[in-house]
């Protein structure tokens, strides 16, 4: 063989273990890129979902999941859930005044004056408490309310709490802004005065363990009468919440009862304090709460006047969320500064849920203004659910859209209407 035919020849080799050691290449490329791409699967939700309902919020994590290549990698979309009764059957803040009141953890109110209890406590209601509860502790000490002696003041404090009216029926509270706080949801974290956040969310631990352990439909002991015993979370909710987080999206909780109670429920479902957003007492510098609120928008700190309620929820969640600040958080904010997600169940929900830009949950309790926007659907993104535990039987009639689904600030009644100011026409009840 000549040297020019020997030298053609291993040029040949050469090539052939060239593209051979390329192939070789590619395919231990594709085997790497394989796992990537199944490691990057977006989470699959469990079932327990009513209809098409799955499917739709399969579809929400399927479009932001944090594997999308179109997903700005600088921020992550926001999921914002109310908590009672939407992640939870019942109500953690009424689990939790049930305990203080079992176990006589309510202070007497300085100088035995209830009206530093509410601004919005009528002279009648101030009355009726003094007259069941002044003679049984000091100014600032616990109120025997677990006791005999205690039980007309426990029957009194739970009656304007649970129903905003004396135990002979007269009302309870005046003068409040029905769109930004409720006074009887206020009043709770305002009857924890004297007690540090981290005592309250002792209690409110204790509380969690007797609901959770006791059975559906228990009821217990609370001054002469009983109330609610449990409380159990949703399964469907648990899941979908580890799900969005699993996803990428950063999930928050929005509630109207105390911030140390919901932080304590919020770990259940692996939500951290620093993303739950309740209502927020101010504090002495001893760090013990006072009957007063920390401020949001142009509602300053101790005015008392907006709560995480209707429309006092949007403001909190721009400013804690997004980061807007003074009377701006008021305001419905453009869609990059928004939640794509929220999820609730009452009209307290319904400025959240509104702000929601991709898809909104509405657990049916039977809401006027609520289910009158839900059913209504004018831009497709809500879809509606019953009840996961006892779901509520068909409402009788029709939802009153478009005469007195809407209750106005100052309480009177009106129509539900649309973005565009259209009516929304009165709603039938399909999902139960």
């Amino acid at each position: 063989m000549s040297r020019s035919q020997t030298l053609r020849r291993l040029q040949a080799v050469g090539a052939a273990a060239a593209v051979a050691a390329g192939t070789l290449a590619v395919s231990a490329s594709a085997a790497q890129a394989a796992p990537a791409a199944a490691r990057c699967t977006a989470p699959q939700l469990a079932g327990g979902w009513y209809g098409a309902n799955q499917a739709r919020l399969q579809q929400l994590i399927d479009r932001y999941h944090s594997c999308d290549p179109y997903r700005d990698a600088r921020s992550k979309p926001v999921a914002v859930f109310d908590w009672d009764n939407t992640v939870v059957k019942n109500d953690v803040g009424d689990a939790t005044m049930y305990w203080l009141l079992r176990n006589g953890k309510i202070r007497q109110p300085s100088g035995r004056d209830w009206h530093t209890t509410s601004r919005h406590l009528t002279d009648q209601a101030a009355a009726a408490l003094s007259a069941a509860c002044d003679g049984l502790a000091r100014p600032g000490a616990p109120l025997p309310t677990h006791t005999p002696a205690g039980t007309a003041c426990a029957d009194q404090i739970n009656t304007v709490y649970g129903t905003g009216a004396t135990t002979t029926g007269a009302a309870a509270f005046t003068g409040w802004n029905r769109r930004t706080t409720e006074p009887s949801y206020a009043w709770l974290p305002q009857l924890m005065q004297g007690w540090t956040a981290r005592e309250i969310r002792s209690f409110a631990a204790a509380a969690r363990t007797e609901n959770l352990a006791a059975p559906i439909g228990a009821k217990q002991q609370v001054g002469s009468g009983t109330a609610t015993g449990w409380v159990r979370y949703y399964d469907q909710q648990k899941d979908l919440i580890k799900k969005l987080q699993k996803a990428g999206f950063d999930v928050w909780i929005s509630s109207a009862s105390p911030q140390p109670v919901v932080e304590v429920w919020a770990k259940g479902v692996g939500i951290e304090a620093d993303h739950v957003i309740g209502i927020r007492n101010t504090t002495t510098r001893g760090g013990k709460l006072t009957p007063h609120f920390q401020g949001c928008g142009s509602v300053r700190d101790g005015a008392d006047t907006m709560i995480t309620y209707i429309d006092g929820k949007r403001c909190w969640i721009n400013k804690e969320i997004f980061g807007v600040r003074g009377a701006a958080a008021e305001k419905v904010q453009p869609a990059a500064r928004r939640q794509v997600f929220a999820a609730g169940d009452s009209d307290t929900d319904i400025s959240f849920l509104r702000d929601a830009t991709a898809l909104r949950l509405v657990v049916n309790r039977n809401k006027n203004e609520l289910m009158c926007r839900a059913y209504d659907n004018s831009d497709g993104r809500w879809i509606v659910n019953p009840m996961f535990i006892e779901p509520k039987k068909q409402k009788t009639g029709s939802y009153p859209c478009a005469t007195t689904g809407y209750v106005n600030p100052d309480g009177t009644t009106g129509p539900v209407r649309r973005s565009d100011r259209s009516i929304v026409p009165d709603q039938q009840d399909t999902v139960f």
